[in-house]
């Protein structure tokens, strides 16, 4: 069943403005669709109910376009058994039978965020082994998982960034019922779903979308293919193609909310930005159905209107990744510098992000080579809006090699890593793994099929180290089947010493934002934050309404005046002293503390 409403164009219509003849195969019988308004294609009436039937029933069908050999999938296919090259096959999400009913979702406010990629979460890379680890995320005190993409995408395994067929699950996750048991499982363990989406490319195998019309704008490029069609010529169907997408995941798979893919590479000079329409979708869902949306976007821009309100002249969009906080914990605990990072060596960086979010807000980018972002309003914008992290998909990813900060930061930093991002105003995520110190690494790896596509992207992937001056020899092969096996978790290694004991402390920071959440709730401007040291003993301190932070981030040992008095409520070492308002570490370390006169609340 497509997601199409039936009274409008009917079952297994389709949008094919650049073919003359279109015909349905489905169940053996080939079936002439007939022209519609806008250049769709439908089924003849008489046809109607027979094809209901036949998709309702997991039949499976494509599109013939202009009498040639072989059929195509369906752009709005919900399913692909057989891969993306294959026949569609008919899904109903309605024939779910729903348990979430007493589900509100959540809110951004107050809010863990933890990211997994379902082929790797697990050895078995399914939706049914991600459930069953649910019961370990709720009792780490997880409230929403965020989805790598899981659309349809060649080969068995991928990123995910390769997909084609928006609308689908892929088929070795368990396709689009085990995503609803996943949903509904999750939320019975008080767990919301957000879901990675891409809408601002289109991977390179399997898609046949410009065969059908102009969903691309070619000649366009966005480093990862010809960009989306969201404002040329025909371009309101493809815009509708994508608020639909948005509509299936929010309402027909109860998802509570999107993440939406590097929207800075979106091309859209329409006074109506898509991010704005994608929100008005989400507005809308919400008010129907009762249950809070969440939408949070991948933009490098610093743009403050993408998360400021519509009535305000923004996008509407309710969150944003802050790779600025990113780029000054990581060159704070590790010392990088290079490329993206150089600026971030600044000794400032962290407390100017933890002030006001975002480091470049006006300031010139010696990565860019000009002037980028502008200011955060805190009577705008609050502290729940930037999405903050130490590790994620692309930051381990994209390395060479693919390692994690466990790679070089000993249990100390990555305490110190943990702290800095749990205990900070904004909403933290957490990369899988991250909560035991996961050496396994998170390497680039796909498996497509067609030797010269396997060949460009491994040959592609070396060039593109070269040029940022890493070692070629630490490029791991893409295709290597062993490139994936390499990035599954460990999960034994929760159970270690030093693993046992960082996930212990990741338990104990989450249960403090929750028991004093003056750590996030409130304006933008209330930290008030100290920095002071340098080499062996560099420090930074800041204080929220009823309590105060404060990381030694070494390597050797300070002490540390604070404007606050407090009594320690986490510390990442037991040898830390905090007494009256001085803090005396060892060496590297931190420590969240209540101040006295709220220690009752």
């Amino acid at each position: 069943m497509t997601t199409l409403d039936d009274a409008v164009h009917g079952p297994a219509s389709v949008w094919a403005p650049r073919a003359e003849r279109v015909d349905l195969v489905l169940g053996g019988e080939r079936i002439p669709l007939e022209g519609s308004e806008g250049g769709w294609r439908v089924v003849p009436a008489a046809d109607r109910e027979k094809v209901r039937a036949q998709l309702a029933a997991g039949e499976r069908y494509g599109f013939v376009l202009d009498g040639e050999k072989d059929a195509l999938p369906d752009p709005r296919s919900l399913r692909q058994p057989d891969g993306v090259h294959a026949l569609s096959a008919g899904f109903d999400p309605s024939a779910h039978e729903w348990a979430d009913r007493a589900w509100t979702g959540r809110d951004l406010a107050g809010g863990i965020v933890y990211e997994f990629h379902v082929g790797t979460f697990t050895p078995e890379g399914t939706l049914e082994s991600a459930a069953a680890r649910l019961p370990y995320l709720a009792d780490l005190g997880i409230d929403f998982v965020e989805l790598l993409p899981v659309n349809g995408f060649n080969g068995p395994y991928n990123w995910g960034y390769d997909g084609v067929l928006w609308y689908t699950v892929h088929e070795g996750y368990g396709g689009p019922a085990a995503y609803q048991r996943f949903v509904d499982a999750a939320h019975a363990h008080g767990i919301g779903v957000i879901q990675d989406v891409v809408y601002n490319h289109l991977g390179p195998s399997g898609n046949y979308l410009p065969r059908f019309g102009p969903y691309l704008l070619e000649g366009s490029g966005t480093g990862w293919g010809d960009s989306i069609n969201l404002d040329g010529p025909d371009s309101d169907e493809v815009r509708a193609y994508i608020l639909e997408n948005v509509r299936l995941w929010l309402s027909d798979y109860h998802v509570d909310g999107l993440r939406l893919d590097a929207v800075h590479a979106f091309v859209d000079r329409r006074a109506v930005p898509l991010l704005e329409e994608i929100a008005a979708v989400a507005e809308g869902i919400e008010r129907v159905t009762g249950r809070t949306k969440v939408l949070i976007a991948e933009s490098d821009l610093n743009d403050p209107r993408i998360i400021s309100p519509r009535e305000r002249g923004g996008d509407g969009i309710h969150g944003q990744w802050s790779d600025d906080y990113h780029h000054a914990v990581h060159v704070a605990l590790t010392g990088e510098d290079e490329g993206y990072y150089a600026d971030f060596a600044d000794p400032t960086a962290l407390a100017k992000v933890l002030r006001g979010g975002f480091y470049h807000d006006g300031t010139y980018s010696s990565f860019r080579a000009r002037c980028h972002g502008r200011p955060l309003d805190p009577a705008v914008i609050q502290p729940k809006q930037l999405v903050v992290c130490s590790q994620n998909h692309d930051q381990v990813g994209n390395r060479a090699a693919g390692d994690r900060p466990s790679a070089r930061l000993d249990y100390d930093g990555l305490a110190v890593a943990a702290v800095l991002t749990i205990a900070s105003p904004f909403t933290p995520m957490l990369f899988m793994g991250e909560e035991y110190g996961a050496h396994t690494p998170w390497q680039f790896f796909t498996s497509h099929p067609e030797p010269e596509l396997a060949k460009a992207t491994a040959e592609g992937r070396l060039r593109e180290f070269e040029k940022m001056g890493w070692d070629p020899e630490l490029v791991p092969d893409p295709q290597d089947p062993e490139t994936r096996t390499r990035s599954v978790l460990d999960w034994s290694e929760a159970e270690t010493g030093d693993g046992g004991r960082l996930l212990s402390l990741y338990r104990r920071l989450i249960a403090a934002r929750r028991e004093h959440p003056g750590l996030w709730a409130g304006r933008l401007d209330e930290t008030e934050v100290v920095a002071g040291g340098d080499g062996e003993g560099r420090w930074i301190a800041w204080s929220r309404p009823g309590v105060t932070v404060a990381v030694n981030l070494g390597p050797g040992p300070t002490e540390i005046d604070l404007p606050r008095t407090g009594r320690a409520i986490v510390s990442t070492h037991e040898a830390i002293r905090a007494e009256g308002g001085r803090c005396a570490f060892p060496g590297r370390g931190a420590v969240v503390l209540a101040h006295e006169e709220s220690a009752d609340h």
